[in-house]
């Protein structure tokens, strides 16, 4: 293995496994600002301990590890043929090695190459430069926050904000507006990058592009400068909080650059990132490929106070409990715990905040699984079950199969899906992050399920949870999309939509919508 692959491959572990410090900061900073006791607050220091955990195991922070996209700027000389080809090489280990999840999909067939390689997968943007240096990065954004991105073109009429014309100002109400439709879909508290201008696609490169830049820089351009500093407080005004449960802390990072454009064309392209903010550099030298230097500092430790450290004590001690119960936590929350199968009693007794920890089986089961499940039998019993919208990272040993990440992936896709099958399977509970819509609260109610909230990203606090796996169906839809059957102890989740036609998502985005109308007064002129 020559020096260049071995430094791209430890850029990709690092970048999958260990935030930087300017993201850690930012995290801290936002766990700083929140009530320890509101579900924003439990759901930041879940988020907290996850990076550390993440880091500790040398293990995904989050399994969707997204499609690696790579920033490179290469001497005149390098041969970009030979890079690209040892990038690749260090791809496919990688990913044989549980350190990226396998995500590239033949967009025809939906078949996994099952080593992130195809068309178009990774992705390289390669610049040439007068430096006697390679600068490669790493930027690793999955699909729950891709799908939240989001593209304007001024004038346009905006939900709470009004027309938005083609100046600054409208500039600054597309920005809201693209923080205010997000909600929790894309695991907030987040970042955002913007592009102004531009074309469609040089706008959205543009606005990933500034997601590279260091959260606490400041931009060179005084009057992007002065905007990036209002959607930083305008934008934590809306309460839309960490994975939208409602809260103070919406927005941990916000970069803005402008490109020149057509005199027809004004775009406004916003690139949204979680928290799981996985970006990484390093500089190179270009005769050997040896790694001379991170680009993004490491982060320290996540720092606990006596009363917090305590409390995340008696948070381990109760997930060693295994009998099913039902009590109030120290914050005043009602927890319960649930052994599978559950049954329509149980579900019915369960409200909209309550804290459900699972003992038993749960069934993963993504946007293949669903739309097989409309047409065809399951290969299992799924009445009083639980299924689970998670696509893991799965590594197999001598032993059999091993869960090596697992978070929430984003439930609204499962929308067109989820409460026909709940019909007609006698699903109890379904978990998954960001919420789902009115056909789904309407199958909750008249069937009796329960929608649980997962924290997203945290893909080895709930890892950790999963302690057999007892088989798995339709690997041919590949690794993520497969149906693994999971044997689960302490597996804890907010109930955000009941069986009484509650939904805290709805809420939310409601109370968010008013508080964004309060925006809608020119503010750059």
């Amino acid at each position: 293995m020559g020096k260049y692959e071995e430094s791209v491959y430890r850029l990709i572990v690092e970048t999958s496994t260990n935030l930087p410090g300017d993201v850690r900061r930012a995290v801290q900073e936002g766990k700083n600002k929140e009530n320890r006791g509101t579900r924003a607050g439990l759901a930041l220091s879940t988020i907290a301990d996850n990076i550390t955990m993440a880091e500790e195991q040398v293990s995904p922070i989050c399994q969707d590890t997204g499609m690696p996209t790579f920033l490179i700027h290469t001497p005149v000389l390098v041969n970009q043929l030979e890079l690209k080809r040892d990038i690749k090489a260090a791809i496919t280990r990688a990913t044989k090695e549980g350190k990226l999840r396998p995500n590239s999909v033949d967009s025809l067939t939906g078949e996994n190459s099952g080593d992130n390689l195809g068309p178009g997968t990774p992705v390289f943007h390669f610049e040439q430069w007068e430096e006697d240096y390679i600068d490669l990065r790493l930027i690793l954004k999955g699909g729950g926050c891709e799908n939240k991105n989001i593209q304007y073109s001024l004038p346009a009429e905006l939900d709470g904000l009004g027309k938005a014309g083609r100046d600054l100002d409208g500039v600054r109400k597309c920005i809201l507006h693209a923080i205010y439709q997000a909600q929790g879909q894309g695991c907030s508290a987040g970042f955002i990058g913007v592009g102004i201008g531009g074309d469609r696609t040089t706008g959205y490169e543009l606005a990933k592009q500034q997601l590279f830049r260091e959260v606490d820089d400041v931009n060179p351009h005084p009057d992007l400068a002065r905007l990036e500093e209002y959607i930083m407080e305008t934008g934590n005004q809306l309460g839309i909080g960490t994975m939208g449960f409602g809260g103070e802390v919406t927005l941990l990072g916000c970069k803005i650059g402008a490109a020149n454009r057509l005199p027809a064309s004004f775009f406004v392209s916003v690139a949204y990132n979680c928290w799981a903010f996985r970006r990484q550099g390093i500089k190179l030298s270009p005769d050997t490929g040896e790694l001379l230097a991170w680009l993004y500092p490491e982060g320290s430790e996540f720092g606990m106070d006596q009363e917090e450290a305590a409390s995340s004590q008696q948070a381990e001690d109760n997930a060693e409990v295994q009998a099913p119960t039902t009590g109030e936590s120290a914050q005043g929350t009602r927890e319960v715990y649930l052994q599978t199968p559950i049954t329509e009693e149980q579900i019915r007794s369960l409200r909209v905040g309550d804290v459900v920890i699972i003992q038993g089986e749960m069934h993963t089961g993504r946007d293949a699984l669903h739309k097989y499940l409309i047409d065809h039998d399951a290969p299992i019993d799924l009445n009083g079950a639980v299924i689970y919208h998670c696509g893991p990272v799965m590594l197999k040993d001598e032993e059999g199969w091993h869960v090596k990440a697992a978070g929430p992936t984003t439930s609204i896709r499962e929308e067109p899906y989820q409460g026909d099958i709940i019909k007609k399977f006698g699903i109890r509970a379904v978990i998954g992050k960001g919420g789902m819509g009115k056909r789904t609260l309407a199958a909750l109610q008249e069937h009796g399920a329960v929608y649980l909230n997962a924290i997203g990203g945290a893909a080895q606090y709930y890892a950790k949870c999963f302690k057999k796996v007892n088989g798995v169906d339709f690997m041919e839809f590949g690794i993520p999309e497969a149906m693994w059957h999971l044997e689960v102890e302490g597996f804890a989740a907010i109930v955000t939509m009941d069986s009484h036609g509650n939904s805290l998502h709805a809420g939310v985005e409601q109370a968010s919508l008013e508080k964004l109308s309060m925006f809608k007064e020119a503010v750059f002129q």
